[in-house]
């Protein structure tokens, strides 16, 4: 699967030509809702424009022109950052049907509801900006940092206010779903799973406590080498304690902590999905079915990198999918690495091996 699906990139790349040669900025112009029912509703209007002289392709995950399915807003409310609620996707490798072409002065809009993936109850006035990056949204940036050129494509996003009427959090009386890790005994529990893929999940988790585990240890030892630095980039202290921190964490949850898997999901070109604020439960999707059970893009693996996504766990992101982009962004922005998904899952499954 992984050789179509880069194959399919490369013909992207050969369709734009010298793609990461483009120069040239795309803004990102985020406006209140004009519709007077929507004032206090949390809806904004995203306006994606390519204000560059060469043809751009944006990957549609990483903005919300086909919905949100990852935390790609900056919210605060007085200052502080606000929680995501919304999906983390793990997804397949993109191909060129996931990028979407805007040729020069074109833009793309779109109406998000930020109510609905933000934790905005409390109501009053927050601050919103688009927070992805070139490497992570364009194509040609990916490309540039892929092949250690500078990338001149970049995006650029404006800061916007929004007031927001307070509504109850339906969460709110379920606590035990918002609790923190070692409250429960581990329990596997299903939901429209059958039979067979029940025993393929609880296999799946047994595996990756395994991960888990190994690289717990990994990183108790204080080791330093190419292993770690491959997939979060260049070493130092602060950086190296948050990913000890996750994996402890992971480890932790994998082992003890009541999950439930929800086999709803028929997506082909996604492995699996969680709410952040919604541990420990996973929805497994098409992709997922097809992985093996360890290695490169794994079931296990898959836990792996679906667990992280939890608050109380990491709180990753999904900055980069799949091997070859997460090493381009363990050397262009370590920072990134530390608080992405499938670096965190890559690190576990160590395959090719590494020390």
């Amino acid at each position: 699967m992984r050789k179509v699906l880069l194959g399919s990139l490369l013909l992207v790349c050969a369709s734009v030509g010298t793609a990461f040669a483009a120069t040239g900025n795309v803004s990102v112009r985020l406006d209140a809702s004009a519709k007077a029912a929507d004032i206090g509703s949390g809806k904004l209007v995203f306006t994606m424009t390519n204000d560059s002289a060469a043809a751009v392709h944006v990957l549609r995950w990483q903005t919300p022109l086909d919905g949100v399915t990852s935390d790609l807003f900056d919210v605060e409310r007085d200052g502080v950052a606000v929680d995501y609620v919304g999906p983390m996707y793990k997804r397949t490798a993109p191909q060129a049907k996931d990028y979407i072409e805007l040729q020069p002065g074109a833009a793309r809009t779109v109406e998000v509801d930020l109510s609905t993936f933000y934790d905005m109850k409390a109501g009053g006035q927050y601050s919103i900006r688009y927070a992805r990056d070139a490497q992570s949204a364009l194509l040609e940036a990916d490309q540039a940092a892929k092949a250690g050129v500078a990338a001149t494509a970049a995006i650029e996003s404006d800061t916007t206010t929004l007031w927001i009427d307070g509504a109850p959090d339906p969460l709110d009386d379920n606590e035990a779903m918002k609790s923190g890790i070692g409250l429960f005994a581990a329990t596997n529990s299903f939901v429209s799973c059958s039979n067979t893929r029940k025993t393929q999940l609880a296999t799946a988790r047994n595996s990756a406590v395994t991960y888990a585990t190994n690289a717990k240890s990994y990183l108790d030892a204080g080791t330093r080498g190419t292993r770690y630095t491959w997939w979060f980039g260049s070493y130092t202290s602060s950086r190296y304690s948050t990913v000890r921190t996750h994996f402890t964490n992971l480890q932790s949850a994998l082992s003890s902590q009541p999950y439930t898997f929800d086999c709803t999901c028929t997506d082909s070109g996604t492995y699996a999905y969680v709410y952040p604020t919604q541990p420990y439960r996973v929805y497994l999707c098409g992709a997922f079915w097809s992985a093996p059970n360890t290695g490169t893009d794994s079931r296990a693996g898959t836990l792996v990198h679906e667990s992280s996504h939890f608050n109380v766990v990491a709180g990753t992101d999904d900055w980069a999918y799949g091997q070859s982009a997460a090493h381009s962004l363990a050397n262009s922005n370590p920072a990134h690495a530390v608080d992405n998904a499938d670096s965190h899952e890559y690190f576990a499954e160590n395959n090719p091996a590494r020390n």
